[in-house]
């Protein structure tokens, strides 16, 4: 199935990758893995943003924010999410507002954590 950007799904080693290049990066970290250069790989890892909270009597759902991966490299612990990436600029193009706003909360609640999109 493709998403609005184009790319398509991809099921490997039990996991669902929204993109080919998503699933190609699984693979490179599980080889770093293998060579004992990262450690303890999770993928897609899901971090609370902001808890769920009551608002005139009725609930609103919590925020979390699910990054492609999450592993330590060096002692540090680094969260990477895969973003198509314009050939001919250079430049992420499958950033969206939402994942900008869930990334700048994420950093701000996790000083500590190396986050990187790839």
């Amino acid at each position: 199935m493709a998403n609005k950007f184009g790319a398509r799904s991809v099921d490997y080693d039990g996991y669902r990758f929204d993109s080919l290049k998503e699933e190609r990066r699984y693979q490179e970290l599980k080889l770093l893995e293998r060579a004992g250069e990262i450690m303890s790989l999770d993928v897609h890892p899901t971090y609370l943003l902001q808890e769920r909270f009551r608002y005139n009597g009725k609930w609103i759902q919590a925020i979390t924010y699910t990054p492609d991966f999450r592993y330590i490299e060096r002692g540090v612990t680094v969260v990477e999410d895969v973003k198509g990436i314009d050939n001919n600029t250079g430049k992420v193009v499958t950033v969206t507002e939402v994942f900008a706003i869930k990334a700048k909360i994420f950093k701000f609640l996790n000083p500590l954590i190396d986050f990187r999109i790839v």
